[in-house]
C-alpha cells in the first residue's frame, strides 16, 4: 500500500495503516485484527463499511479513527451531499468510538470544510480535507517524534547501554498515518544508531501490546521484549526502565491523559520509583472543552474481549479459546485516566510541557481554546 504524504516527514517503514491514492474514491486500510498472523487489506468504499471498521476495531489508535473518519465522511457525500445526508453521516461515524477526541476533531473539520459549499462541490473538498488530515498527521507525528528524541538522547548521555522504553497499548504507527505518536521517537532513536530497547506491555484484554507494537518493532528491527502488564511495576523497582512513552486518546485542559486500560497503572509505578511518564499526543488530542479527566467519556467494551482470547494453534490455525468459566460476569472498561500530578510531560507536534493548562495553553499559543 502508498498513500500520500509529506515527502519530508515521509516515514520508510514497510506497511501503511491507511492508503489513499488521489483518483480512488475508496481508501485501503489495514485490518488489525488479523495480526500479528496475517496482513489482511480491508477496502473502505462506503460510509457504513468506515464506521464498522472503527466500531469494531479493524483500525484503531485516536489519530487514525480520526482520519478514517474524515474518509468516511467524503464517502457518505460521494452519494448524498445533502445537509440531511450531512448531518446523518456526522453523527454515524462520531457514534462509533466515544473516547478518542481525534474522530470529532476530524468530522467537524471536514464538515465546517463544506458546509458551505454548493451541493456538486462538497464531496471533492471532503476528499481533500481528508487528504490533508492524513498527511498532516505524518508530519505532526515526525514532529513528536523530533521532539521526544530529545529526551532519549539525554537519557542515552548518561547511560552506557541501551535507553530501555516501556509502551503500553500500541501508539506507533498503525494507529496513526505514519510514525505513530510514542513510538516515533524510538524508531527515530533506532535509525539513527542510538541502542534502544523497549519493553512491551501485552495489554489486556485485546492485546494491541502483543500483537501490534510487538509486530511493529519487529518490521522495523527495534530490539524488544513482551511483558505482561503485572511486571510493569517490578520492572521499574528493579531499575530496568529509563521512560515511559504512551499515547492517549484524549487530553483533557489540565493536563489529565485518558489512554487504554492500563496506563494509569504504569503512571503509578512510574512515580513510585522516580521513571520519567511522558504522554505523546498531537494537539488535536487535547480536548479544550474537558476541563478535567472526570469530564472524559471512558467507553465500557463487549465482556468477550475479557473472557476470550484469539491465537494461532500449533497447526497454524487462528482460533478463539475461552479462558474463564461460563456466564463468568466481566466489565470491560476500554480507558483508564491517569492525573496530570503523574505526568512528566506531554510531548506534542509544537514541544514538550508540563501536564497543566497553563503550560499546555503556552505550547499551543493562540490556537488554544480558553
Amino acid at each position: 500500500m502508498t498513500t500520500d504524504v509529506r515527502a519530508a516527514h515521509a516515514d520508510p517503514a514497510p506497511y501503511r495503516a491507511l492508503a489513499h491514492a488521489p483518483q480512488d474514491r475508496h481508501i485501503d486500510v489495514i485490518d488489525q485484527r488479523a495480526l500479528p498472523h496475517e496482513i489482511v487489506s480491508l477496502r473502505i468504499a462506503d460510509a457504513e463499511t468506515a464506521a464498522r471498521a472503527i466500531r469494531d476495531m479493524a483500525i484503531r489508535g485516536a489519530p487514525l479513527i480520526g482520519a478514517v473518519g474524515a474518509y468516511g465522511l467524503a464517502l457518505a457525500l460521494d452519494h448524498d451531499a445533502s445537509d440531511a445526508a450531512l448531518a446523518r453521516a456526522h453523527s454515524a461515524l462520531d457514534a462509533t468510538r466515544p473516547t478518542a477526541v481525534n474522530l470529532r476533531w476530524a468530522l467537524d473539520r471536514v464538515r465546517d470544510r463544506i458546509v458551505g459549499l454548493a451541493a456538486p462541490m462538497r464531496a471533492a473538498a471532503a476528499w481533500t480535507e481528508a487528504d490533508a488530515i492524513a498527511a498532516e498527521d505524518v508530519a505532526i507525528n515526525h514532529a513528536i517524534g523530533k521532539h521526544a528524541l530529545a529526551i532519549l538522547r539525554d537519557i542515552a548521555q548518561h547511560r552506557g547501554g541501551p535507553v530501555r522504553v516501556m509502551t503500553h497499548c500500541n501508539a506507533g504507527a498503525l494507529a496513526t498515518c505514519g510514525w505513530g505518536t510514542a513510538t516515533a521517537p524510538i524508531f527515530l532513536a533506532h535509525a539513527e544508531g542510538m541502542p534502544v530497547h523497549v519493553w512491551v506491555s501485552e495489554t489486556r484484554p485485546r492485546l494491541q501490546g502483543a500483537s501490534l507494537t510487538a509486530w511493529e518493532l519487529a518490521q522495523r528491527g527495534v530490539p524488544h521484549t513482551l511483558v505482561v502488564d503485572g511486571a510493569a511495576g517490578l520492572l521499574m523497582a528493579r531499575g530496568e526502565v529509563d521512560v515511559v512513552f504512551v499515547g492517549a486518546d484524549r487530553v483533557a485542559r489540565n493536563g489529565d491523559v485518558c489512554n487504554k486500560i492500563g496506563t494509569y497503572d504504569k503512571a503509578l509505578a512510574a512515580r513510585d520509583n522516580g521513571v520519567p511518564f511522558y504522554a505523546a499526543v498531537p494537539s488535536p488530542t487535547i480536548d479544550w472543552r474537558a476541563s478535567d479527566g472526570a469530564g472524559i467519556p471512558i467507553e465500557v467494551r463487549a465482556a468477550d474481549e475479557i473472557l476470550t482470547v484469539t491465537g494461532r494453534d500449533e497447526h497454524g490455525r487462528t482460533t478463539r479459546v475461552t479462558i474463564a468459566p461460563p456466564s463468568t460476569p466481566a466489565l470491560n472498561y476500554a480507558f483508564d485516566v491517569t492525573p496530570a500530578r503523574l505526568v512528566t510531560g506531554i510531548v506534542t507536534e509544537r514541544g514538550v510541557a508540563q501536564a497543566t493548562h497553563a503550560a499546555l495553553a503556552a505550547l499551543q499559543g493562540d490556537r488554544t481554546a480558553p
